[in-house]
């Protein structure tokens, strides 16, 4: 039996730059290695002879037995975004590998930038066995560090269904081959969400029950009730002061301050464009919705908004840490943002106990400062499309197995694996008996005390294990019966509300977060989602390099729009250093893309 080799964490440590590093041998990331074990020492200990009143006698080693589960192959996993590693000692991790084989330790981005990391990790030479380098991806395939996917999708057929062919073809390289998958969003049967996962207006459930749950369509009517609020509570019970409206900035995050325009207009998230199809879907008409009249509107009520001091002073400067510390104080009434980016990190600290100045006890949620999305809209009376029924596909990121991979074939059969109705019952449910119970109808459902245990992050690290950038399912379960998350079963996602929420979705009479959000469900188009292109371009095209130069000058005028005393002059000096990144290059070329999707 191999000794354990040393994980993707420790050797990342070594090479990267800040952070992140090179693996100690290139194609060795992995092994098969023994649970828990201990390098250092024998499998079992020489007894010392021992003296006896017949003399002295040598009793011979016990002879080890090794279960065929006690070995299972090790690999190593980085994904370019913040989370949590679980324990290694972790139970249903362990559950996992008796039944796959596999193990994989999971490290995440830490002090650097996804970019920084995974450039760091391709100049190593060294990968990890799996990777989700986000949008920068196309970085790692460019460089020749992925393995392609197209003759493994034939061996394993769970894997392969989590697309149609015409969908696994939009994850096609220049070279033709298939190098990675979006795992999220893959509904089996039908959608059954209850979370609104992407871009929104957000804001605190306290802040609409203080106002007595009023209609808030326009930008105008939610920031007038921020400050309204703010005006009459403008501390926290610790004393510290709310921040009416934030947002963050940094690096490819810029899209929870320039993007609102699109939704404001009553468009779907295709990321880079809005595509107008009032002429007809057959005639969809490519819009640039960083130079609308909604967009000058947009930014010039933030402008004023900053210049009344309603707007976090700090917003253009913070890092993202900084900005989700602010989230977790409870101290933000609004912002906008995806649910996922932000909430992953406030639900850890949603029902810790905290103290008001009088000594009184309080928790986040108990105050009611968990969010709900608002679909704020140009003109009132306008549809608004922030959700997209049947989720949205990021064809340009995913996880992918690179080139250091010593076993590519068995990595392939773990994705297969993950996607078995026990594997992900395991991974999301728990375990039969302990996590969750099953009712006299085939019904999952789960006491209040596994209920609470699924809300404690220690019980999570050392208990749980849900791979969460692996393949999985949302929608229904092979027994028809039950949904692949708890969190889309009814009766669990009800039961798991905290009170504030329960009666925020009682007063506009919506049961979850699609339903409280409102958008329209309108039909999806061949080109949707298109950042799905634009999100995989690279400055060796025309129309990447101006992508490129559009989003960087995003970054360094749209803080100073917001700042500065002179809007107009501002917004004039903005438009002329984006014009001249001449936009109508990227512009053409989404046009193109959008044709050539409409005819298949």
């Amino acid at each position: 039996m191999n000794r354990l080799k040393k994980t993707f964490a420790a050797a990342l440590a070594l090479a990267m730059i800040a952070s992140l590093c090179s693996c100690t041998e290139t194609g060795s990331n992995s092994g098969h290695v023994n649970k828990n074990p201990e390098p250092s020492k024998p499998m079992y200990s020489e007894p010392n002879p021992t003296e006896t009143d017949i003399g002295v006698t040598d009793t011979p080693p016990p002879t080890p037995t090794i279960s065929p589960y006690d070995i299972y192959t090790e690999f190593t996993f980085f994904g370019s975004y913040v989370g949590n590693e679980k324990d290694y000692d972790n139970e249903i991790k362990e559950l996992i590998a008796e039944k796959t084989g596999v193990m994989v330790n999971e490290l995440w981005l830490e002090g650097q930038l996804a970019q920084e990391a995974v450039a760091s990790i391709i100049a190593s030479g060294n990968f990890p066995d799996f990777i989700d380098g986000g949008e920068y991806n196309v970085d790692l395939y460019e460089n020749y560090c992925l393995i392609a996917w197209d003759d493994y999708l034939e061996m394993y057929p769970n894997l392969k269904s989590l697309y149609t062919d015409e969908e696994w073809d939009r994850f096609r390289m220049p070279d033709g081959h298939i190098y990675w998958a979006n795992v999220f969003d893959n509904f089996y049967e039908k959608d059954t969400t209850t979370i609104h996962n992407a871009s929104a207006f957000w804001i605190q459930a306290r802040v609409l029950e203080w106002a007595g749950y009023p209609k808030i369509e326009t930008l105008d009517e939610y920031f007038d009730l921020l400050e309204r609020y703010a005006d009459a509570n403008p501390e926290m019970p610790d004393g510290s002061s709310v921040i009416p409206y934030t947002c963050i900035c940094e690096d490819w995050r810029i899209f929870g301050l320039e993007s609102a325009p699109m939704f404001l207009d009553g468009y779907p998230n295709d990321g880079c464009v809005i595509v107008n199809v009032d002429a007809g879907e057959d005639n969809p008409i490519v819009v640039d919705y960083n130079t609308t009249a909604t967009a000058r509107d947009y930014f010039r009520k933030l402008n004023e908004e900053y210049e009344k001091g309603y707007m976090d002073p700090d917003f253009s400067i913070q890092t993202y840490d900084e900005y989700t510390a602010k989230i977790c104080s409870g101290r933000v009434l609004g912002m906008f943002d995806q649910y996922w980016d932000f909430y992953y990190n406030y639900s850890w600290v949603c029902n810790d106990t905290l103290y008001g100045t009088d000594g009184s006890k309080y928790t986040l949620s108990g105050i009611g400062c968990d969010y709900v999305p608002l679909g704020l809209v140009a003109e009132k009376g306008m549809d608004q499309q922030y959700h997209s029924y049947g989720g949205e596909t990021n064809y340009a990121s995913g996880i992918a197995i690179t080139t250091s991979c010593y076993d590519p074939d068995l990595a392939f059969k773990f994705l297969n694996d993950l996607l078995s109705q026990e594997i992900h019952d395991l991974r999301f449910w728990g375990i039969e008996g302990q996590d969750y119970l099953i009712d006299e109808y085939g019904q999952y459902y789960r006491t209040e005390d596994m209920r609470a245990l699924w809300s404690d992050p220690t019980y999570l690290m050392s208990h749980t294990c849900e791979y969460s950038y692996f393949p999985q399912w949302h929608g229904l379960s092979e027994d028809g019966i039950n949904c692949r998350m708890p969190a889309e079963q009814p009766s669990e996602y009800l039961a798991t509300l905290p009170d504030s929420l329960v009666d925020c979705f009682e007063a506009y009479g919506a049961n979850n977060y699609v339903e409280f959000l409102g958008s329209v469900e309108c039909e999806t188009y061949p080109w949707y989602p298109l950042w799905s292109w634009s999100n995989s371009l690279t400055s060796t095209t025309s129309e990447g390099s101006t992508f490129m130069a559009m989003t960087e000058c995003k970054h360094e005028w749209l803080p100073k729009v917001v700042i500065d005393y002179d809007f107009d002059a501002s917004w004039e000096d903005y438009m002329r250093n984006y014009n001249e990144c001449k936009p109508e290059v990227f512009l053409d070329a989404a046009q193109k893309e959008v044709e050539s999707r409409l005819a298949g």
